[in-house]
């Protein structure tokens, strides 16, 4: 690797914080560490294993980098996407390391070349992925190459308690068995005792230390809607909020991907589809818009985000519960890699909980395992239920207990929804289940309660019922909110053999009673919440540029980007592989008129100040 002369070669010495933060600076262009990342550098280099969980954007590439960097031989990087290597390897060829990939997208002879390098020790990093990883070749390859370490990234796939489980994954344990000498760090966002505990087994790091970050994003706002035209919703949020904005947003059937997406090219915004449905070439064309272009927004199905790097992702949208807390935090931690303001934003109803609890009672798992997928339901049912502070249920769960009871950069914390009594409103919804036999769905017993004469409820008699008309006090949105949070509390319960149908569960007997406590939120009407480019009560949860001594100048902010998207498509890679949106405001706000001056801006080491230092200069004496 092409370090300059000042820097300090590789070595292998168990105490490398000189080397470690001289290399930190010199290639990556950081003054410094984040939280962790020193200690796991030190421990990695130093030959120790261990598992590192922190949230997206957190800085987990750097813990397998770095000590890639200074320990003797090649950092052996296990990624499961294609795009996830592509973009991590364009990133560190332009720091001047020496990566490559191997995997399916190389032709033979490619394949070949790469693996000389490795054999010949003029790389420094090397991604590949789980399948090619596991032949006969490239095993036999690693055995005579000089490995530095194993880095398994998106560990959690190993799980089959995980949300993103990968049968491949499992098959990783040899290298423990093949490389017992050779330390392995695995890393993974958030995820729960059941996730970790399987990749500690499965990765032989039952005696290794695990690395948990805090797993809070406080530059992320929180916001659950109730669902009513989701599309619609989905619109007006956009254009309120993230006008011009890159953004993903995500749903449950390709269907819908394709609907959604058109409905928002229809109304101005430029959205791409992306599911399994479509040829590779158009998903590979519509991943590549996304990740190149500004203000393109993707609608997907989850197979879509795992590894995307771009760190200016100002919203997630999820138009359909996701089936986990653990698949929720991954998705929407998608949005503000960069630190900036962004948003996760999800509309959410009750036909969305009997859609999951009928996928799980349908799947042909083991009972244990839809026991855990509904505790699992269960838990983010609760997160889109509570009256609460949402970042201190989400990092809760985690295990997580937060610096403050209240954020301030929810919903919740922004504009605090109603909490009322609900017990006489519970106590006629389920009486108006239980008289109608339990098998009917929540727009049959809303008919009831409100005393609509549809020709259902004549049909079935109903209206001769003692509930019909009783519940004439609330409206039908109201009365959703009701079945919704019943259906949360666990009170009433999806029918697994009566499509839609709603029946009582043991504990509604306590509730019929009188025994049970029934509190039910309720929205403020009207409220708004403010957009995120707002300051929130924490203050500007957008990450200052250190040394910044004033405000960005606007024009020579569009003149740097300007420049940067000519870059990035003559060099063929992402616009933020050149220059991060932070770098560009550390440019645009220190406004350096010196090479020396332009190296001190956080993300400018010494491979890119060779590059475009003088390029970068010009530009802000340009600027004035």
């Amino acid at each position: 690797m092409p370090i300059p002369a000042t820097a300090p070669a590789r070595n292998t010495k168990s105490d490398t914080d000189p080397d470690a933060l001289s290399v930190l600076n010199h290639v990556f262009g950081l003054p410094g560490f984040r939280g962790a990342q020193e200690e796991i550098v030190r421990h990695v280099t130093g030959g120790g294993n261990c598992l590192v969980l922190m949230p997206t954007g957190g800085g987990k590439s750097l813990c397998y980098q770095l000590p890639s960097l200074l320990r003797k031989g090649c950092g052996i990087v296990v990624s499961p996407l294609i795009a996830l290597m592509r973009d991590q390897v364009a990133g560190l060829l332009e720091a001047g390391v020496k990566a490559a990939v191997l995997n399916s997208t190389l032709s033979y002879e490619e394949a070949s070349a790469v693996e000389a390098r490795l054999l010949a020790g003029d790389l420094d990093l090397l991604y590949v992925a789980p399948e090619r990883l596991l032949t006969p070749r490239c095993l036999n390859l690693l055995g005579r190459a000089d490995v530095a370490l194993f880095a398994i990234d998106e560990a959690h796939c190993v799980s089959q308690w995980g949300h993103d489980f990968r049968p491949e994954y499992i098959g990783l344990s040899v290298i423990a068995e093949r490389f017992p000498d050779v330390p392995r760090i695995a890393l993974t966002a958030p995820a729960d005792d059941l996730t970790r505990k399987e990749i500690v087994d499965r990765l032989g790091l039952n005696n290794a230390p695990s690395f948990v970050a805090s797993f809070d994003r406080p530059n992320i706002r929180y916001e659950i809607v109730d669902k009513q035209n989701a599309q619609s919703q989905l619109k007006a949020f956009i254009a309120e909020r993230h006008a011009g904005d890159a953004g993903i947003v995500y749903c449950l059937s390709r269907a819908k991907v394709e609907d959604t997406a058109a409905a928002l090219n229809k109304s101005g915004v430029e959205a791409l589809p992306y599911h399994a449905g479509l040829d590779a070439g158009t998903r590979a064309r519509n991943q590549d818009r996304f990740i190149n272009e500004d203000g393109i927004v993707i609608v997907a199905t989850v197979a879509f985000g795992m590894g995307i790097d771009k760190p200016d992702v100002r919203f997630v949208a999820h138009l359909d519960l996701p089936k986990s807390i653990e698949a929720y935090y991954q998705e929407t931690g998608r949005a503000g890699r960069d630190g900036k303001p962004s948003s996760a934003w999800m509309a959410y109803g009750l036909s969305d909980i009997v859609q999951q609890r009928r996928m799980i009672d349908e799947s042909t798992g083991a009972e244990a395992f839809k026991r855990v997928s509904i505790g699992k339901l269960d838990a983010l049912v609760s997160l889109a239920e509570t009256a609460n502070c949402r970042r201190s249920r989400l990092l809760g769960y985690f295990g997580e207990t937060p610096a403050a009871a209240k954020c301030g950069n929810c919903d919740n914390c922004l504009s605090p929804p109603l909490v009322r009594d609900g017990k006489v409103a519970a106590q006629k919804l389920l009486s108006c289940a239980y008289r109608t036999g339990q098998r009917f769905g929540a727009m049959h017993l809303i008919d009831i309660l409100v005393g609509r004469l549809t020709e259902r409820v004549t049909q079935f008699r109903h209206d001769k019922l003692s509930v019909f008309g009783i519940g004439a006090d609330l409206n039908e949105k109201q009365w959703r909110g009701v079945i919704r949070q019943l259906v949360a509390m666990g009170h009433l319960a999806p029918d697994s053999e009566a499509f839609g149908a709603l029946k009582l569960t043991e504990t509604a007997r306590g509730v019929l009673k009188g025994e049970t406590e029934v509190m039910l939120r309720e929205q403020v009407a009207g409220a708004r919440i403010r957009s995120v480019r707002t300051k929130s009560r924490r203050g500007d949860i957008a990450p200052q540029i250190a040394g910044s001594g004033g405000a960005a100048n606007p024009g020579l902010v569009g003149a740097l980007r300007a420049w940067r998207s000519g870059v990035a498509r003559t060099r063929g890679v992402p616009a933020y592989v050149v220059l991060h949106d932070a770098t560009i405001d550390g440019i645009a706000t220190s406004r350096p008129t010196t090479l020396a001056g332009l190296r001190n801006i956080p993300g400018i080491g010494d491979k890119k100040l060779e590059h475009y230092g003088d390029e970068l200069i010009a530009l802000v004496k340009a600027a004035g």
